[in-house]
């Protein structure tokens, strides 16, 4: 056997099937992200759900997934990835009926929480799939590109669909909906490539678990407590610190762990490092805006559940041309540096734009350009940077790549959430200080806190694009002529 036929991995023959399950997988893990979006103000109100606990039934979710994905991906690296992805759809079908069914707050955000277990389980196990599924360059490129679009249109798709549930059955179909969902992708165990364990024993890293969970949760607790506490009390500050303390030990004890949970090489390699920071940095802008919209659509414009879903189209469109289209095309021949700090400087300009728009402005001219703005960037953004987030690692940790990607979404999601709500709400209350509460006057309130919330996710969006123009030095996926390998097959062939 020659060398080149040594490295050369084989193809999962039922490939492109495998894709439709993992597709749809991944669709119900985004989609959950902002179908509860739109149903917020409905169970806001059915459930007595205070404005201030209000981003907690979205946090609930995004930072329990966040928090727990590295110990996901790596369970998935040892038990397989496989039955981890079964494992995870069916825990997750489980918790979200058992939200559906919720009949007060706690309950409802115990079974947000659930979802986000099982979702850490869940995404890393889809994502690694998928990367072995697919090795060589053009096709892998057309796998991406569909994986990505489907992660960044998914939350705009979760609009409709919450809107579509809302208005003619109830809120709690935006969580039932997960049941059917969840059965019919794990059919996908019939054409999913088969676990190739390793012999090595594993051990899973308990210090690194504890630590990187209490610090992820800390610093996300301290941003969502700032809206009531303000950022100078005892409070965040302490959780704040806890936070950063606690993931500067994680960092220390990876570097001297026998088998840590993230070996440092993962993230310290400028591709995948710099694929993670683009996703977590070019998050906090895009939840932001889902966030509110919505309630600029419903609150100030009046419109109704199913038609704000609907008005969310003309994102999704453009992440489908973008990353579904556009970026299979781009990424063979261009450096994803080029691609992703493109997409970054046209989030920006979509999150820039809505600092303009004001209560009356029109559909058409406020919120449209600036959907599209942002869908055509959050395409260029994801894709390349999912076909990246594994970029050289070896077989085995392929989950935990995977899982570090996904984590910095979930976090990047968690923390922009609460850190735009705090600035807007801010914003909101100090505009309301000095004046007469009439409906237009709150009305327009609640736009100038939206405005600032744009305000800093815009800086925030071209910090990032200057960030990892310097960072992604990755060159474009190329074949070896002679060989007929190209470097990324090579590298996930270990």
């Amino acid at each position: 056997m020659s060398a080149t036929e040594a490295v050369r991995p084989e193809a999962n023959p039922r490939r492109w099937f495998a894709l439709l399950f993992i597709g749809l997988a991944q669709l119900m893990i985004v989609l959950d992200i902002t179908v509860v979006n739109i149903a917020l103000p409905s169970a806001q109100k059915e459930l007595n759900i205070s404005d201030g606990d209000r981003q907690w039934v979205i946090t609930a979710y995004t930072l329990a997934f966040g928090s727990l994905l590295l110990l996901g991906g790596r369970i998935s690296d040892y038990t397989g990835r496989k039955r981890a992805f079964v494992i995870g759809l069916f825990g997750f079908a489980a918790a979200s009926a058992l939200g559906g069914a919720a009949g007060n707050f706690g309950l409802l955000l115990a079974a947000r929480g659930l979802q986000g277990v099982f979702a850490a389980m869940l995404a890393p196990a889809a994502l690694s799939l998928l990367s072995v599924s697919f090795t060589q360059p053009a096709e892998r490129a057309k796998a991406f590109g569909v994986f990505g679009a489907i992660a960044g249109g998914g939350g705009a798709v979760g609009l409709v669909v919450g809107g579509t549930l809302t208005e003619y059955l109830d809120w709690r179909w935006c969580l039932y909906v997960n049941v059917p969902i969840a059965v019919i992708a794990a059919f996908g165990w019939y054409v999913l490539p088969a676990d190739t364990l390793s012999t090595k024993r594993a051990r899973l890293d308990v210090p690194g678990v504890l630590l990187a969970v209490t610090g992820l949760v800390a610093v996300v607790f301290g941003c969502s407590e700032a809206e009531s506490e303000g950022w100078g009390s005892p409070l965040v500050i302490g959780a704040l610190v806890l936070g950063v303390v606690l993931l500067a030990l994680f960092v220390l004890s990876q570097a001297r762990a026998p088998q840590p949970l993230l070996p440092l090489s993962v993230v310290m390699h400028r591709a995948r490092g710099g694929a993670y920071l683009a996703v977590a940095l070019s998050v906090i802008g895009m939840f932001g805006l889902f966030l509110f919209l919505t309630y600029y659509m419903q609150v100030v414009k009046d419109f109704s559940p199913v038609v704000t879903g609907v008005a969310f189209l003309p994102l999704t469109g453009g992440v489908l041309v973008s990353a579904g289209g556009l970026a299979p095309r781009l990424l063979p021949k261009f450096p994803p540096r080029v691609l992703m700090v493109t997409g970054l400087l046209l989030l920006a300009s979509g999150t820039s734009w809505l600092t303009q728009v004001k209560a009356d402005t029109s559909y058409a001219a406020g919120v449209l350009p600036a959907e599209i703005l942002v869908g055509l960037g959050v395409g260029l953004v994801m894709a390349p940077a999912m076909n990246y987030a594994t970029y050289g690692v070896k077989p085995e940790e392929a989950g935990i790549a995977s899982a570090t990607l996904n984590t910095s979404q979930q976090i990047g999601a968690s923390i922009g959430t609460a850190l735009l709500n705090t600035v807007a709400t801010s914003a909101t209350a100090d505009y309301l200080a000095d004046r007469e509460p009439t409906p237009a006057v709150l009305k327009d309130g609640l736009v100038e806190g939206f405005a600032k919330g744009y305000a800093v996710a815009t800086v925030v969006l071209l910090a990032a694009a200057v960030v990892i123009g310097l960072v992604m030095n990755a060159p474009r996926p190329r074949r070896d002529a002679e060989a007929g390998v190209d470097e990324l097959s090579a590298a996930h062939a270990g």
